[in-house]
């Protein structure tokens, strides 16, 4: 029944793809934190915060869908609510479930925490990271007047998401009770560099059919926000190399082997940027972006 929308559309409002990269996120920061895969209650909790990122990310997607309808009606026509193949009055029931599920899973990841070994003292400040990233999203896209509108000023928008997008990397760690771990930050700044280069590019694409926004491209023009989200990749490969960086101690030197892929792919995204292949450059960098925190995954399972 045309409104209600096939399986395929629900993947596409909730953009599943990206969510299932929200959970490698947590699993990343918890397997960085513990030195190795997650065991015992530390997994059990790994997996329901990844479950309440997964489902925190369903809604929110279609939430920001369901903000951004009139504005899909030009940049997106084919998307599921602009099109009519979901109501306006289905994606709302979408948005509640999800939302429920994900506070629902990160209580029970509490519960779990109190009545083990963890405590619930060591688990608390996964729940500020959770709150953290929902107090960015809330002063990015809300209206009310509580908010500070960030996704009408540009560049601040773009942080904020960037930000809310590397704590996931945090989280994971603070469920390995380590939100402080070196290894975990070291990802949360290659993620957010990539993130906010891309968030750029992304803009950059879309400033024909932006209203009511004031993005960054259109304040600095074309060519000038090309020209940041490059200085942007390029502040994300110093990033990649940092981690080892014999000094620091972080990951053994020999292991920067893992992210020439990644950083092979960065230096490619140079040539579509500045060929005005915005939609290229920004598919690229996120899976250069990927490509990087595979490696990081690969290099945290290495026994030391």
């Amino acid at each position: 029944m045309k409104g209600l929308g096939g399986n395929g559309q629900w993947v596409i409002l909730f953009r599943m793809g990206n969510s299932v990269t929200g959970i490698f996120g947590v699993i990343l920061g918890a397997t960085l934190a513990s030195r190795g895969f997650p065991q015992g209650e530390v997994a059990v909790i790994t997996f329901l915060h990844a479950f309440s990122v997964m489902t925190f990310m369903f809604s929110w997607n279609a939430l920001n869908d369901l903000l951004d309808v009139e504005i899909d009606r030009i940049n997106r026509p084919e998307r599921p609510l602009p099109s009519g193949n979901i109501a306006i009055k289905s994606a709302k029931t979408g948005v509640a479930i999800t939302g429920l599920s994900s506070i629902l899973s990160l209580t029970a990841a509490g519960y779990v925490a109190w009545s083990g070994e963890t405590g619930l003292s060591n688990w608390v400040p996964a729940l500020g990271i959770w709150g953290l990233a929902l107090l960015l999203l809330f002063n990015y896209e809300s209206a009310s007047k509580l908010s500070l509108r960030m996704k009408e000023k540009g560049l601040p928008g773009n942080i904020a998401i960037s930000l809310s997008v590397g704590l996931v990397i945090i989280f994971g760690a603070a469920g390995a009770s380590k939100p402080f771990d070196h290894a975990a930050w070291s990802a949360f700044l290659v993620g957010f560099l990539y993130n906010l280069s891309r968030e750029i590019v992304k803009d950059i694409e879309d400033v024909h059919g932006d209203k009511g926004r004031t993005t960054f491209a259109m304040r600095a023009g074309l060519e000038r926000s090309r020209f940041v989200a490059w200085v942007l990749l390029l502040a994300a490969l110093a990033s990649i190399l940092l981690p080892f960086v014999p000094d620091l101690e972080i990951f053994p030197p020999w292991n920067v082997v893992f992210v020439i892929p990644a950083m092979v792919s960065l230096l490619m995204v140079k040539q579509r940027l500045f060929s005005s292949e915005d939609h290229a450059a920004q598919q690229l960098i996120k899976r250069s972006m990927q490509l990087c925190l595979l490696a990081f995954f690969v290099i945290s399972m290495i026994p030391t």
